[in-house]
């Protein structure tokens, strides 16, 4: 492709060289960089790409898409090109380079804080379990139909998303999923993507590391809807107080969801238990596999997109009632001992509250055992927060490591405990070694007892001083369970 017609969605303010050099590949990772590929020059959160220039050219880059004053010395036989904003400059590039793949299928962006991955990846499976190739591009794993292709992001960089939607419309998929994440919304990462509808979940506390403000996070998941098109479709939870906020500017259609109040999708529990619920969902009996409150919201929020999609009434609620929960999302492993343990992602204290609620809303005798740990490098404003949600609704607590990343274990915990009051301190003890934490509760559980394991879900690994060790809640549930 020409470097010309790449360019023909962004404006660049000043050239150096030929615009008809031929591009085979587009950039923004020095490393990737071989003869032939475009580099683009991207201002990050932790490096600033116009740093790495000498590198990509010593890589044998053809040209060079700069924010940055063209250099003087820029070499012959290598196009500079420099735009306002680089960072904005690449979603429309990766999307002219690949073909403008969001436009050849339905596009379906979530956002929120808690239930993105759910009610993206039910979705997929929905339509999948409906006979439609579909993808989907999540916090868990990415799919191009059924094949798997791990997930680094929540949301990946604009290159790899187009690269990976390109691979989508390749093998005949009508549908792709996405989570957008409020880093991919503020960093642009979805841009030039087409979306055919955006949903929203829930907006409480995470992200104040990136974002510093609530009022910050929250305009960037307005953003997203701000950016939707009049033919797409906007659903949005009217049991969330940003619910409204969130599509007040929104050129789409605007539908709603709750378990509250009035609304275009409507539903609520007649029945659950650890294997799931029976549902009241648009008028018509369900029997789903999901538990809790905040699920019903969730496959809410996938039953309307369904029928926003064309999908008949019959036919999605037919297909929710198949569907399994989410690697990692209120995952149940039974002891043989008469008591279980509930694996979750659960890592805000909104998430926590939900998860705990619908726990102490279907046990029928025995406790709450919880154990929880907090993300380092992260929010530290949370983890008092996390600690008290977890006392508040639960009648043992361990507090432990999470991803402690580059801080000291010990130190996040002692942040954490810091919340409690001497009634809660009373029943809460401080394991940081997360293996001797699962280990103790599953020692203190009794028949009929529910140990939540939370914080981690899906993840496979604990990430320590930057290296990623393999630890998987899962697993150790089972060996403390004596099941392997």
């Amino acid at each position: 492709m020409k470097l010309q017609e790449l360019l023909n969605r962004v404006a660049p303010l000043e050239t150096r060289g030929t615009l008809d050099t031929d591009i085979t590949a587009v950039s923004t990772d020095s490393r990737q960089v071989a003869p032939g590929t475009l580099f683009i020059a991207v201002k990050g959160t932790q490096a600033d790409g116009h740093a790495f220039i000498p590198k990509a050219l010593e890589q044998g880059a053809a040209a060079v898409l700069v924010s940055d004053p063209i250099p003087a010395d820029a070499p012959e036989g290598v196009t500079f090109v420099r735009v306002a904003d680089t960072e904005a400059a690449v979603g429309p590039v990766a999307t002219v380079f690949y073909g403008d793949p969001s436009s050849k299928l339905r596009l379906v962006g979530v956002t929120g804080t808690n239930g993105k991955t759910t009610i993206a990846t039910v979705l997929y499976q929905l339509l999948r379990a409906l006979g439609h190739k579909s993808g989907l591009l999540s916090t868990v794993c990415n799919y191009i139909d059924d094949r798997e292709v791990p997930a680094t992001h929540t949301t990946p960089d604009p290159v790899s998303l187009n690269a990976l939607l390109a691979e989508m419309v390749e093998a005949g998929c009508e549908y792709a999923f996405m989570e957008c994440s409020s880093h991919a919304v503020q960093q642009r990462r979805i841009g030039g993507l087409t979306f055919a509808g955006g949903i929203f979940t829930n907006l409480t506390r995470d992200h104040l590391d990136y974002h510093k403000t609530f009022e910050n996070y929250r305009d960037a998941k307005k953003l997203f809807f701000d950016g939707l098109p009049r033919e797409a479709f906007a659903i949005t939870n009217a049991d969330d107080k940003n619910g409204g906020v969130m599509v007040q500017n929104c050129a789409a259609r605007v539908s709603t969801y709750s378990v509250r109040t009035a609304a275009d999708y409507k539903g609520h529990i007649l029945e659950e238990s650890l294997e799931g619920m029976l549902l009241n969902m648009d008028g018509q009996e369900v029997s789903v596999r999901f538990v809790g409150r905040f699920n019903v919201q969730n496959l809410l929020a996938v039953y309307g997109a369904a029928r926003q999609l064309g999908v008949s009434r019959e036919d999605a609620l037919r297909a929710l009632s198949t569907l399994h929960p989410v690697n990692g999302r209120f995952e149940a492993i039974r002891s043989p001992k008469g008591f279980s343990a509930i694996v979750d992602y659960a890592h805000t204290p909104d998430a926590l509250i939900n998860v705990l609620e619908a726990i102490n809303e279907i046990k029928r005798e025995g406790r709450v055992i919880t154990v929880c740990g907090a993300g380092g490098n992260r929010d530290k404003g949370k983890r008092p927060l996390m600690a008290r949600a977890a006392a508040d609704h639960s009648d043992r607590v361990i507090l432990t490591s999470d991803n402690p990343r580059f801080e000291e274990p010990a130190a996040i915990v002692a942040d954490m405990a810091a919340g409690l009051d001497e009634a809660q301190k009373q029943k809460t003890v401080c394991i940081v070694d997360r293996r001797e934490a699962i280990r103790t509760a599953a020692l203190l559980a009794q028949p009929g007892d529910i140990i939540l394991v939370a914080g981690k879900g899906h993840e496979p690994y604990q990430e320590v001083k930057g290296v990623k060790h393999h630890f998987d809640d899962h697993e150790e549930i089972r060996a403390a369970f004596g099941l392997e």
